[in-house]
């Protein structure tokens, strides 16, 4: 008996094939498109990001003065608060001096002696003030009053002028030596007339130490 062969048209084989080829091979998605190749060219794209890394840049650098500034504020601040204690310390000084304004007496008094029409302060001046700065430092409660005068040669305006200027070397000797001006009163008189008393002691500052009475 003669067995019987199957035709199968050509078409029919490729169109199986064809399915079995897709069943054997899986098929990927495509990749993701990239940020900067979504929706602009890449000139644009890239123009954006260089724009991005230098905002980013600029906000790194404001970052970094704000932190210098809050350091600097806080380091600021800092010396403010002791400037204000040592204020405090101070006006507390001064309204204990201006208290007792009326309640001291002289505890020393001598005086300084200048040449003629100068206001320089001699050795032995600027040793005898030198203790004073020592004492007032040594007690805080002492105050001191100068008193300028100047022999009457010159004009009236002239020696007032001149007895201040002498007043003025000495208080600023004693401030540089840490008294504070709160502590120093003074007061420029002019020329003393008085004819018995030689031109050599006319020419002086009177220095008086004050301390509270007891």
């Amino acid at each position: 008996m003669r067995s019987r062969r199957l035709t199968v048209p050509l078409s029919a084989l490729l169109l199986l094939s064809g399915c079995a080829l897709m069943d054997a091979v899986s098929v990927s998605p495509p990749p993701p498109k990239r940020a900067r190749d979504a929706g602009q060219p890449p000139a644009a794209a890239a123009a954006l990001d260089d724009r991005l890394d230098q905002v980013n840049q600029r906000l790194d650098q404001v970052d970094g003065r704000v932190q210098s500034l809050e350091g600097g504020v806080a380091s600021a601040q800092g010396r403010a608060d002791e400037a204000a204690r040592k204020a405090d310390a101070v006006n507390s000084r001064l309204t204990r001096l201006w208290t007792n304004r009326f309640n001291q007496q002289a505890a020393s008094s001598f005086e300084v002696y200048f040449s003629p029409d100068s206001i320089d302060l001699s050795d032995a001046a600027q040793t005898a003030l030198g203790w004073v700065a020592k004492e007032m430092e040594e007690h805080p409660s002492l105050t001191v009053e100068l008193g300028g005068y100047s022999d009457p040669r010159g004009s009236l305006d002239y020696n007032y002028a001149l007895s201040q200027r002498r007043v003025e070397a000495v208080k600023r000797f004693l401030m540089d030596r840490g008294i504070q001006l709160g502590r120093i009163q003074s007061a420029s008189l002019g020329p003393i007339t008085n004819a018995g008393i030689p031109d050599a002691k006319k020419r002086r500052v009177t220095v008086r130490m004050m301390a509270d009475r007891e």
